[in-house]
């Protein structure tokens, strides 16, 4: 299989991958099918590993908490355990109160949790005054705080995981990693997801020293910001070079000088006679050139091929016929005698046209015969 049919064959994969991702909004990250292994995850920062919560399912970053989820939960449970509002962190996170959570699926708080469990003072309605928070469990270690506050993106319609990952230059399992995220990937409209926070950068290939015989890294290519090259460009509108003149004929494969039929049409031969696959020749041909009787002859038959296209059949002295296709318009009738080189008609639309001889009703080389 040569290499281009590989990579035909390839790009059409991924066409008809792309394709059905359309259809069904899946947005999978193909970058490393690509020829060159476009892939950005090792040029992207790596994320370090998520900060471990505590007993609580906490994780205090800088500016704001999440929480993680255990098996069994629901939003409401979680607040409960917390001793914040459920209805507002429901809401939040775009969850119904009552919607399961998976195991180690992230929340983000609206608020500020307390150490002991509670969010602080609670607002008695009836009273209209601050009632002191209700007892507090006995207080927890504090919560895991990271070293950097990761960001946050609230999902829009038609985002994906993949789509995310490549906007914040992270990779994609560690987004998931960090959220929780099932391994369908599926996201809804509103979710609140933690970018996960850059631990260590790919190390720079120029500062790679590789040891004798290893083989060296790959350079980096020239930046975008330097100039670039000077060079003449010639405007549109002058005309261009004329085409070199070339001899079609010239390129064909040389035959024996001795043949006793000559070309029917002048141009390459672009496929040669095979037994029992190919029967005769196929000799390029713009639509419209005159095709000629290979030698004197009398045209022994007219017929069509599947396509309707002509196809002559010439008797010739000897035992010998020749059969010409690929025809389109002719200038002969059956029974008509023609002298080599007298045209038969004109080439189809094909751009080229098949040449036959054969001894009886065998095939046999047109190339042998030809001058």
């Amino acid at each position: 299989m040569s290499r281009t049919f590989k990579l035909a064959a390839k790009a059409g994969a991924v066409v008809f991958l792309l394709a059905s991702c359309a259809a069904t909004g899946f947005d999978p990250d193909l970058r490393a099918w690509m020829p060159g292994a476009l892939n950005t995850a090792d040029a992207a920062a790596r994320a370090a590993p998520r900060p471990q919560p505590d007993d609580r399912g906490i994780i205090r970053f800088s500016d704001y908490e999440v929480v993680v989820a255990r098996s069994g939960d629901t939003p409401a449970i979680v607040a409960r355990r917390l001793g914040i509002d459920p209805a507002r962190l429901a809401q939040h996170n775009a969850l119904p109160v009552d919607a399961p959570l998976a195991a180690g699926q992230t929340l983000v708080l609206s608020q500020q949790v307390a150490a002991g469990g509670a969010a602080g003072a609670v607002r008695d309605p009836f009273a209209g005054q601050t009632a002191p928070a209700r007892a507090a469990a006995p207080a927890a270690p504090p919560a895991a705080t990271a070293t950097a506050s990761p960001a946050q993106h609230t999902v829009a319609a038609g985002e994906t995981a993949w789509s995310i990952a490549r906007k914040y230059s992270v990779d994609v399992k560690d987004l998931a990693s960090w959220n929780g995220l099932p391994v369908s990937m599926t996201l809804r409209v509103g979710q609140r997801l933690v970018i996960p926070v850059a631990g260590r950068k790919a190390p720079d290939a120029a500062a790679v020293t590789t040891m004798p015989g290893s083989g060296s890294p790959t350079p980096r290519p020239p930046s975008a910001a330097q100039p670039l090259p000077t060079e003449t460009t010639t405007p549109t509108a002058e005309p261009g070079p004329a085409a070199p003149a070339t001899d079609l004929g010239a390129t064909r494969t040389a035959a024996s000088a001795s043949g006793r039929f000559q070309m029917p049409v002048s141009g390459s031969i672009i496929r040669v006679y095979e037994k029992g696959r190919n029967d005769g020749i196929d000799i390029s041909a713009t639509a419209g050139t005159a095709v000629k009787a290979a030698g004197g002859g009398t045209v022994a038959a007219i017929t069509e091929d599947a396509t309707g296209a002509p196809i002559v059949v010439l008797r010739h002295d000897g035992n010998l016929m020749t059969v010409y296709t690929g025809l389109d318009g002719l200038d002969v009738a059956k029974g008509d005698r023609l002298s080599a080189g007298q045209a038969i008609g004109r080439a189809g639309k094909g751009g080229f046209v098949h040449f036959q001889v054969r001894q009886g009703f065998e095939s046999v080389d047109p190339e042998e015969y030809l001058n």
